[in-house]
């Protein structure tokens, strides 16, 4: 079986496209920022509220492992939805699969809103929450992947991590609309995290609602997407009779340094995402006592919505320098400064130099937290471009969404939990070797990857290893 089949009509270019590119840039922003904002209403109450309802105890610093330990079920389900979603968006298609894995985080989030509590059914609260998280874990799985091709399988030549970048911002935006919700109810409803009223308005009822909001905004994103067509690499790539009947079994047998490469050059990104996205929100508000700084929970938020905006902003910094300079020498330069930042972490946030409780510097915290946002930025922004990269085309949405997903297990699933214990048992200044010991093992992979700037996604020059079958 030959590879192009010179009787069907191949489009010229990649701009051969009859959706808008406007539509394209919502289709993949919208998309990825309902499905952060829902990852992210989970992860702001898995420090402030899932303690208190559904992990009863009386050790406080039990019940925030535990509660983390359920927020880490999903980076489990992660790389099992990329290999669902992958395997249908190699043989189906791109769009299809993008709806259903926003239905399928979509409603998963709702169901959340709608649960009992421990006091009300008991260890089935936990168990079903876990459940009900593993789902989220199987639609992002899918998600990212799928945005991240949308975009760069229609950019214009030359201009393919500024087109990347677009997910990329949705991680920002979705953050900073489920933090700013739970913000708001804080306010409206009273609600003290020093000191939480558990008969109150916001641990009875108020916590509900982010999760509950989630069903008008993935109609939304359902609408948006249904207006889109395929792909016209993908489209191509299944002309020329390029598809595989296995994407998962062809990925590993063919492109298994690539997913080893692409699962380490995420590595420091998840890492330090999740520290500054989860875990400083618990040493935040954290007790005092247990060494902590027990700063309020509302103080802290506004801080971390300041900081994100720098998160925002550099998001297209980096697709642009990425473009510029190329993907392999602007990371390296951008890990090496995240693993120079992880050593500045006691000279900032240890007790003793931060304060604690009122006396604490809030200008020092928000100056460390604007450095990693947006450092988070930079190093974020790429990710969607270099990944998708790395992959022939009829195996690209498996290949990328497998990388980006293990890597969640190896730097976002465990970087909240390993950090609150490093602080218990050794102090916060731990947290940050951690972080930098991350970015050594991304440079590491980065050394032993080619530049993929110029490469063309609708190319044959690594197509004939991955012996094509023709669909039937």
């Amino acid at each position: 079986m030959t590879r192009h089949d010179p009787a069907v009509e191949q489009p010229k270019n990649l701009d051969e496209h009859h959706v808008p590119r406007s539509r394209i840039i919502v289709a993949s922003l919208v998309g990825t920022s309902i499905e952060f904002y829902d990852f992210y209403v989970y992860a702001t109450a898995a420090i402030s509220v899932f303690p208190l309802l559904f992990f009863p105890t009386s050790d406080a610093g039990g019940a925030l492992l535990a509660s983390l330990a359920t927020f880490g079920v999903a980076f489990v389900a992660r790389p099992i939805g990329s290999v669902v979603f992958g395997h249908f968006g190699d043989r189906t298609g791109r769009k299809a699969t993008l709806l259903g894995s926003l239905l399928t985080m979509g409603i998963a989030t709702v169901l959340i809103g709608l649960l009992p509590t421990y006091a009300q059914i008991g260890l089935w609260a936990p168990a079903m929450l876990a459940i009900m998280r593993f789902c989220q874990g199987l639609g992002l799985g899918g998600e990212w992947s799928g945005a991240a091709l949308l975009a760069t399988e229609t950019a214009e030549k030359g201009k393919r991590a500024r087109a990347a970048m677009w997910p990329q911002l949705g991680a920002p935006i979705g953050f900073f609309f489920a933090n700013g919700f739970f913000l708001l109810l804080t306010i409206w409803m009273g609600h003290d995290s020093t000191n939480p009223a558990h008969d109150g308005a916001f641990l009875t009822w108020g916590w509900r609602l982010p999760f509950l909001a989630s069903a008008v905004i993935v109609v939304l994103g359902m609408y948006v997407r249904l207006k889109l067509e395929e792909t016209p690499v993908f489209a191509r790539s299944v002309a020329r009779g390029e598809k595989v009947k296995t994407p998962l079994a062809t990925v590993f047998r063919t492109s298994w340094r690539q997913l080893l490469q692409g699962t380490f050059i995420m590595l420091a990104t998840y890492t330090l995402f999740y520290l500054f996205t989860t875990w400083i929100l618990s040493y935040a508000i954290g007790a005092v006592e247990n060494g902590m700084l027990g700063i309020g929970y509302r103080d802290f938020l506004v801080l971390q919505l300041a900081a994100i905006l720098f998160f925002a902003a550099f998001v297209p910094v980096s697709g642009r320098l990425a473009d510029k300079v190329g993907r392999k020498p602007f990371l390296i330069v951008v890990t090496t400064l995240i693993l120079l930042f992880g050593l500045t972490f006691n000279m900032f946030l240890s007790p003793a130099v931060m304060g604690t409780g009122q006396d604490a510097n809030m200008g020092l915290l928000l100056l460390f937290l604007v450095i990693g946002m947006t450092l988070m930025g930079l190093t974020f922004g790429v990710q969607s471009a270099i990944l998708p990269e790395l992959f022939p085309t009829n195996v690209r949405y498996t290949g990328s969404a497998i990388a980006y997903n293990f890597s969640s297990i190896l730097g976002a699933a465990v970087a909240p939990f390993i950090a609150a214990w490093l602080v218990q048992s050794y102090g916060v200044g731990w947290v940050g070797v951690y972080l930098g010991a991350m970015a050594v093992l991304t440079l590491v992979a980065l050394f032993t990857t080619k530049e993929t700037r110029d490469k063309d996604l609708d190319g044959l020059d690594d197509a004939p290893a991955l012996e094509p079958t023709t669909a039937r």
